[in-house]
């Protein structure tokens, strides 16, 4: 089975800093590549994009964090060969909680492997 680095990316995909960037120097994650599938690892967007002038990123809203975990789901389901070693996606740099976010991975297939602060708010 081939383990796949999960993190929280944003929608520049700049992966500069925490998991994202130890997707970019270990995983095979690419910059300006923002989801999906890319080396040894696999983004989900949990922040907007890179405003220059304000040198910051805009925020995503829950509800498209929501849907891009809900893509990640599905992916992971329809590939049971790979084995999804999941980071804490969009509780650093993002933001939300781990409340907020663990609950959505309820319906994850057995090869995402959870955070353990997660396994408890994801039923597991």
């Amino acid at each position: 089975m081939t383990d796949i680095f999960v993190f929280g990316s944003n929608l520049s995909g700049v992966h500069g800093k925490g998991a994202a960037r130890d997707a970019y120097l270990s995983h095979g994650a690419r910059y300006y590549q923002a989801q999906g599938l890319q080396g040894r690892s696999y983004a989900i967007p949990t922040r907007g994009k890179w405003i220059p002038e304000s040198r910051t990123f805009h925020d995503l809203s829950f509800e498209k964090v929501k849907r891009y975990i809900a893509e990640f789901v599905m992916f992971a389901h329809i590939n049971p060969h790979l084995r999804f070693n999941m980071t804490r996606v969009g509780c650093g740099n993002a933001g939300f909680t781990d409340t907020q976010i663990a609950p959505l991975f309820k319906e994850a297939p057995s090869n995402v492997v959870l955070p353990k602060e997660w396994e408890t708010y994801a039923g597991r």
